[in-house]
């Protein structure tokens, strides 16, 4: 983006200004992406004003093309690290501006790191001056390479400050200190998401993380890539689920980090067979070298979140890679590469 500011004027046009106090404005940045326009879908849902704003980076506008025509929906393509010009009320801010996989954030290390940092610190200045509530989607990357199982709040993490992923990984870790300290020494209402493996219908073929790459994988019947020996671990969470986690904590008087995902623990070979059987699909399993600093097991303990927010998970892994796989069957590009395999039969 050229850094220029875009005025945000939600008081008394296209009915936007809430209607009563019930009614909030909120504002989701990286809402055009995977998690974020679902998101935007439950606020609109359940009647609230959203401000969709997202520098198109990573998320589609395709994703939120159902909301583009909701008179208490607007969508606003701009980078977090170009400041808002907020005029009006503003009551929830929801931060999930930073790609957030590993071949997408590598792309761009010092954009990635500056989202993080400068894009952060550009929305708690935004929360401060209208009071807003504001929440960080942060990361079970914070935890790094894990040395205990599963992780709980209170373990500070295995981390490397100078690898591949420390852009992401000690860019979240910097994320929360800052809202750590604008929520305690400056008086905001700030909510810390240390979010889990998630997945769902609008992650992209291209998002390079292993649920998308193994559905693709093996709907065009390409080889599925399995890093090591395949037995490293992940823990799944539907995206409805985390949806409905995020809005727990939002509005919840919790202001240390919680993590939100589904402690169901799988390893990669597993999940892959998991595709394979539901797809039907004759891809061959193939292995290539561990990725660097690549977790070796990834689990949550979600205790803390259903002590205080009442909430758990309830999708199913296997029901929600069904769902998963018939989006991803509809993808262009993915339909395109299945109709040319058939052609070739």
């Amino acid at each position: 983006m050229d850094g220029s500011l875009i005025p945000v004027d939600v008081t008394g046009r296209d009915s936007f200004t809430p209607r009563c106090r019930r009614r909030k404005v909120i504002l989701v940045t990286g809402g055009a992406g995977f998690v974020g326009s679902h998101l935007c879908e439950r606020l609109i849902a359940e009647g609230h004003s959203v401000v969709c704003l997202d520098n198109l980076l990573t998320g589609r506008r395709q994703n939120v093309a159902g909301l583009l025509d909701h008179p208490q929906f607007r969508f606003l393509e701009q980078d977090i690290l170009s400041r808002i010009d907020w005029q009006g009320p503003l009551d929830e801010i929801y931060n999930l501006a930073c790609a957030a996989s590993p071949p997408l954030y590598q792309r761009d290390p010092i954009h990635t790191f500056r989202t993080c940092t400068e894009g952060v610190l550009n929305l708690l200045a935004l929360a401060r001056a209208t009071g807003a509530r504001i929440l960080q989607a942060s990361t079970s990357e914070v935890y790094g390479d894990p040395e205990i199982s599963p992780q709980h709040e209170g373990y500070r993490g295995c981390v490397n400050t100078v690898g591949p992923r420390a852009c992401y990984d000690e860019g979240k870790r910097a994320a929360e200190t800052l809202f750590w300290e604008f929520g305690a020494h400056q008086g905001l209402e700030v909510r810390i998401a240390r979010i889990f493996n998630t997945y769902g219908p609008r992650m992209s073929p291209e998002d390079g993380r292993v649920v998308s790459n193994f559905i693709v994988q093996a709907l065009t019947r390409s080889d599925i890539t399995l890093y090591g020996d395949g037995m490293q671990t992940r823990s799944f969470c539907y995206v409805d689920d985390l949806v409905a986690g995020l809005m727990a904590l939002m509005a919840s008087e919790v202001s240390e980090p919680v993590n939100l995902g589904n402690p169901g623990e799988f390893t990669m070979r597993e999940l892959a067979e998991m595709v394979l059987a539901q797809t039907g699909s004759p891809s061959r399993l193939v292995h290539r070298p561990l990725p660097v600093d690549d977790p070796r097991q990834r689990r949550p303990d979600i205790s803390q979140a259903a002590r205080l927010l009442g909430w758990a998970p309830t999708v199913p892994l296997a029901e929600g890679i069904a769902r998963t796989i018939r989006h991803f069957a509809g993808e262009p590009q993915v339909a395109r590469a299945r109709e040319a395999l058939l052609d070739h039969v």
